[in-house]
C-alpha cells in the first residue's frame, strides 16, 4: 500500500483546537484510483472533521469538481481516463482551487512539472495521512474558504495598495496589474510576492519561504525545489526579462532577495478621492 503511518494508534491531529477560524468542514476532493488509498484518506480526513468526496478517474475528478466546488483537491498524478497532470490543467484553466499532487514517482523534473501546471503541493508516495493533514489545513487557513472561484470570498487584511516599479499591488483584493491590466496571480503566488517585499532588500532563505507559505521545514532537497519553481512562475509573470530579474533577485545558496526599487517603491499608492 503506498501509504505509511497507518497505524490506529496513531490519532489524526486535532484540529479542533486550532482557533484560527478554519472551517473544519471544508470540502476536500480526493482522487485516487487505488481503493485502499481512497479509504485511507476519507477515514483519515473524516476524523480530521472534513467533507470528503472521491473519484478514481480524471473525468469524474472534473464531473466531481464542477458539482461539489471543493475547496482542495488531493490529485494523483498516475490516472485512468485523464491524468493528474491533464486535470490539474482543465482546473487551473477555469478554477485557483488549491490542488496537492500525490505521486509514487517522486522524480524532481515530475514535481516541478505538477507545480509549473499550478499545483499547490506535491507529496510523493509512501506518505503519512497525518503530514498531508497537516498540508491540507496549512493551505486552507491561508487561502480560506471558496478558493474554488477565481476570485477569494474573503481578502485578507492587506496594507493598502502599493507600487513596485511599473506594478502596481492591491493587497486587500490580492491583486497585481500593470498599467491597469491585471496579471493573474494564484493565491499562493500573491503570498511570496507579499512575503519577499514585506522587508525590500531583505534575503529570505528558501527553507523560510517554505515554512512560512507551505507550513513545513524541508526534509529534502526536493523540497527546496518547491520555492525556486514558483520563484520562476512568478518572474516570469511579473519580470520583463525573467531570465534577467529585476523585482526578485537570487542569492546562491540561501534563497531570494526582493530588489530596492527606490525609496518610494513601497510607499501607498495615492488614490483620489470618488
Amino acid at each position: 500500500m503506498p501509504l505509511e503511518d497507518l497505524s490506529p494508534s496513531d490519532p489524526p491531529s486535532d484540529l479542533s483546537r486550532d482557533g484560527q477560524g478554519l472551517d473544519y468542514r471544508a470540502t476536500i476532493l480526493v482522487v485516487d484510483d487505488e481503493p485502499a488509498v481512497r479509504r485511507v484518506l476519507v477515514m483519515r480526513l473524516q476524523l480530521a472533521g472534513f467533507r470528503v468526496i472521491c473519484a478514481e478517474d480524471g473525468e469524474e475528478a472534473l464531473t466531481l469538481f464542477h458539482r461539489e466546488q471543493p475547496d482542495l483537491v488531493v490529485l494523483d498524478v498516475m490516472l485512468p481516463k485523464l491524468d493528474g497532470f491533464a486535470v490539474c490543467r482543465r482546473l487551473r484553466a477555469e478554477s485557483c482551487v488549491p490542488i496537492i499532487f500525490l505521486s509514487a514517482l517522486d522524480a524532481i523534473a515530475e514535481r516541478v512539472a505538477g507545480l509549473d501546471l499550478g499545483a499547490d503541493d506535491y507529496l510523493p508516495k509512501p506518505f503519512s495521512p497525518k503530514e498531508l493533514e497537516a498540508r491540507i489545513t496549512t493551505i486552507l487557513r491561508r487561502v480560506g474558504r471558496g478558493s474554488a472561484t477565481n476570485e477569494p470570498r474573503e481578502p485578507s487584511n492587506g496594507t493598502g495598495v502599493m507600487r513596485l516599479g511599473d506594478l502596481v499591488v492591491d493587497t486587500n483584493r490580492r491583486q497585481v496589474t500593470r498599467d491597469s491590466q491585471r496579471i493573474a496571480l494564484t493565491y499562493t503566488e500573491f503570498s511570496l510576492l507579499e512575503l519577499l517585499f514585506r522587508e525590500p532588500g531583505r534575503v529570505v532563505p528558501r527553507a523560510e519561504i517554505l515554512e512560512q507559505l507551505w507550513g513545513y521545514p524541508p526534509r529534502r532537497a526536493a523540497d527546496l525545489r518547491v520555492v525556486d519553481v514558483y520563484v520562476a512562475r512568478l518572474r516570469g509573470k511579473l519580470e520583463p526579462d525573467p531570465r534577467n530579474p529585476e523585482l526578485i533577485l537570487t542569492v546562491r545558496g540561501t534563497g531570494y532577495a526582493s530588489q530596492r526599487m527606490g525609496d518610494g517603491a513601497l510607499a501607498p499608492v495615492a488614490v483620489a478621492a470618488g
